[in-house]
Parts: C-alpha cells; structure tokens; sequence
C-alpha cells in the first residue's frame, strides 16, 4: 500500500467523523494488532518456505544452475578478452614489416620474363619463411602481387632513364670539329 500524507489524512478526518472521537483510538490499536498478525504470518510463511527449499534440495540446485551458469567457470570470460582484443587489433598498425623487400625472381627492377600466372594456394603449396617475422607464407606470389613488383620496376627504370639523361646534361659536349664549309670566308 502506497499512502502518501494527504490520505492518510483524509481517512483519518473519514474515520474521526464517522467512528467518533471515543472509540477512534480503540480502533487504531485493533487496527495494529491486524497488521502485527499479518507481517508475523507472513514472516512465518517465508521461514516455511525457506526451509522447505533445504529440506528438498532446491538450494542446492540453485546453486549449482549458479556455478553451471557462471561466466568464469565455463571459460567465456577467455573468450570475451579475446573478442575485445581482435576488436581492439589494428592491421595497419601491428602489421608485420619485413626488413628487405620480397624480390619475385631477381633484383627490384628486373622486368619478368613471361607474364606471372595466379598461383593456386593450398595444402600442397609450399611454404618459405618470412623476413623479420615468425610465420611462413606462400613460395608463390599472387597476380597482384606481380602487378605491383612490375609498376615497381617500371617506376625505377624510369627514373634510372631520367639520372642518365641528367648525367648526360652535365656533362660537357666535346667541340664539334671545324668543317671545310666553316673555313670559307662570308660572301659580301
């Protein structure tokens, strides 16, 4: 029962109005002993209760459905610190950098011979150590993979072209040698 003080006060100007001022404390005291009876049953009904959830095992078995379900004992708690480190993992940031650049088939700038085929990765792929790492990957390289060592190569032809021809610049010409047309005096 939820009363607040503006009830409570009207029933007791109700109940001062309607019993009277003689017997209204008579009644408040009957009115006690109801709910002293009433908080005392149900306290004893909660005890009744209580024990005959021992006497039968409920408890115990609550417990256990407790222990059964608890995070910690079934190892979720692991799996949960694992989910939050791969959600937390950043592949750019930890990513492996391998100390000399992968060289597919020769020195960087080498222009491959045929062009690379897709190799097929499987369980009869065999496997080369990684440079600077622990793992070990495929001894093939992809089209991509190829595509790139070959722009790669492309840009550094380029610009070994380019340091040749300002080589070249810098260098100064030898004098062309004089001519017999050269030698001839100008026609006036």
């Amino acid at each position: 029962m939820d009363l607040g003080m503006s009830e409570l006060l009207v029933i007791g100007i109700v109940a001062l109005i309607v019993i009277g001022p003689k017997d209204l404390p008579e009644m408040f005291r009957q009115l006690g002993r109801l709910t002293a009876k009433l908080r005392a049953m149900s306290r004893e009904f909660s005890r009744a209760m209580e024990q005959a959830a021992n006497e039968t095992g409920v408890a115990d078995v609550a417990k256990d459905l407790r222990a059964a379900t608890d995070p910690k004992s079934m190892g979720l708690n692991a799996v949960k610190d694992a989910v939050d480190k791969f959600e937390k993992w950043d592949p750019i940031k930890n990513a492996a950098k391998p100390s000399q650049p992968l060289k597919p088939g020769g020195p960087v700038g080498a222009t491959p011979a045929a062009p690379v085929e897709a190799p097929v990765f499987d369980a009869t792929t065999p496997a080369v150590p990684l440079a600077g790492s622990e793992g070990t990957a495929p001894a093939a390289i992809g089209p991509n993979t190829a595509a790139l060592y070959e722009k790669k190569a492309a840009k550094e032809a380029i610009l070994r072209e380019t340091a040749e021809k300002l080589k070249a610049l810098d260098t100064p010409a030898p004098a062309p040698a004089a001519t017999p047309a050269d030698n001839k005096a100008p026609e006036a």
